[in-house]
This record gives structure tokens, sequence and C-alpha cells, in this order.
């Protein structure tokens, strides 16, 4: 039975917006998956979103929506829409409750666009939606001029920190591999000792060579645990490798998915080493602001929000 079978692309009528429909279609074709239109009425909305009218009458954002709905059900797909008629100051949060009541499995949506999110470059306001609920979030990057990437899920890469408990975002990685014929590559970065952060920062001050023997042992241990992850995977049928990297997590994480050309990443919203700092605002932003690739986040393990 395939996991994805309706999946919510929240729109506020921007272009930008829309530069995650394309992503959404490719998904619900590959998985024949439904898909659901949501417009959120905003409170105190702009009357514009990046020079374009911003949908601030109900009447109006259900034509708009409809005339979406139209247009993507020429596909073939089953396209329906909702629009949320009680203004909303926390938009994060009513797309996190209306995919739960939906039913959704998974949420589409552009890092730009939305009324509430139309200044946030970073992961924040999607991290918010998958940690208030249980839907996982595909974020969307538009390419500079503003249109919809290409997308593609033939290459998947998924940072882990050897921790089988933040293993979340793998099952959704596997059940993406299997229906795009995808090569799954796992990767777990193990920061240096001139990158290490946190608590783990200020020992290393006082004991660096205790802390760089720890690190070198952390790797080891992560080498190991990638590789019989990567032989389970495979036991499984799907292509996997695994690879162990030292240094800034964000910069790895950015680095191997330019080297090897990831369509995706899948990638739990928090965990040990290297995952809590890309997760984490300051971090997430500066993330964000250079990945071009989109992502799959879905909330870890034992995170309840």
């Amino acid at each position: 039975m395939a996991w994805l079978k309706r999946l919510v692309v929240p729109i506020d009528g921007s272009r930008l917006a829309e530069t995650a429909l394309p992503a959404a279609l490719d998904l619900a074709r590959r998985f024949g998956a439904d898909i659901t239109l949501l417009h959120v009425m905003e409170q105190g909305a702009p009357k514009t979103v990046h020079g374009q009218t911003h949908l601030s009458d109900p009447e109006a954002a259900k034509e708009y929506l409809r005339s979406v709905a139209e247009r993507l059900a020429d596909s073939g797909l089953k396209v329906d829409y909702h629009v949320h008629l009680n203004p909303q100051g926390d938009v994060a949060r009513s797309i996190s409750e209306h995919a739960t009541e939906l039913g959704a499995d998974l949420v589409v949506m552009c890092v730009h666009g939305w009324g509430g999110l139309r200044d946030l470059v970073s992961g924040s306001i999607a991290q918010q939606v998958v940690r208030r609920g249980p839907t996982p979030v595909v974020l969307i990057r538009p390419t500079p001029s503003g249109e919809a990437p290409p997308f593609g899920c033939r290459r998947l890469l998924v940072p882990l920190d050897g921790d089988p408990s933040h293993e979340t975002a793998l099952p959704l990685a596997v059940e993406m591999a299997r229906a795009c014929a995808s090569e799954v590559h796992l990767l777990v970065v193990v920061p240096t000792l001139e990158t290490i952060r946190g608590e783990q920062a200020a020992v290393a001050v006082l004991t660096p060579h205790a802390t760089a023997h720890a690190l070198d042992l952390e790797q080891e241990q992560a080498a190991a645990y990638l590789s019989a992850t990567a032989a389970r995977l495979q036991s499984e049928g799907i292509a996997a490798s695994a690879t162990v990297r030292r240094g800034d997590p964000v910069k790895v994480i950015i680095e191997v998915a330019e080297q090897i050309g990831v369509d995706l990443i899948v990638a739990a919203t928090h965990g040990r080493s290297g995952l809590d700092a890309l997760w984490s605002a300051s971090e997430g932003a500066r993330a964000l602001a250079r990945l071009r690739q989109p992502l799959l986040l879905v909330r870890a393990e034992g995170d309840e929000g």
C-alpha cells in the first residue's frame, strides 16, 4: 500500500507560492495521490506579496483555488481545495492543523510566497509546521528568477546522526526510493575540533586532546553504523550507499548534495551532532540560503512539538 495518498499544497495567490505545484504534481503522479490546495486567511495580511495581489477576500480565494484546481485536474489527478475563512495569526499552526484534519500524508510548500512566510529565507516556519503536527513537509526553493525548479527524486541524500532513534527520515526515504527508483545516499557528518558546536565546543577548549580522540571514535562508530544501515536497505532492494565526512555539518551537507547531484534531501528536524546545528534558527537559515535542493523534513521521533 502506497504511503502517500494525499498531499496538501498551501498557496496564497502569488507566483512564487505556485512554484511548489510541479513537485506536488510529480509526487502525486508517482504515488497515485490526491492533492488538496489550501489557503488560510491571514490576520493583517498585506495587500501584495512580492508585487502580486495577496488573497485577502474569502470569495476571491475560493475562486483562485478553484481555477488552480481545474488547471491541475487537466493532468488527470484528483484535486480539491479548501479555504480556511477565519483569519489566522499563526499560519504555520493552521497549515499543520489542516494537514492533520484533511488526512494529508505530506505538505508541499514554497520557502517563499505565503503571507506569513514571505520574508523568511529559513526553514523555521516549515519546521514549525512539522513540529506542530505529524505531517512531513517538502520545502521547495524557487529559482533566482522566481520560477519553479525542476523536481526529481532519483537521488536522495539522508543526513543522519548515528542514533537509531533519530532515523525517522529513513522510512520516508525508502518509500520515495521505491516509488522513484531512487539511489539513497546516507551521510553522517562528524565535526572537527574547529567546527564543533554547542556544549562540546566549551569542553573542546579545555580538553582538546580528549575531545579529538572522542571525535575520532565517533567517526569509527558512525562508519560502522552507516555500513550496517546501508546493508539493511540493500537487503530490502534499495540502492544504498553511505559515507562519513568530517567538518562543519551545514557546509558538508551542502557540499555532498552538490557533489553527487542530489535531487532531494530527506532529514529529521533535530538530532545530535550536525543536525542540531542544521535545523536551529540561525544555522537553518544559513543552510537554506545556500541549498538549491528540495528538503523533505520529518519530525524526529520523540519530538512532540
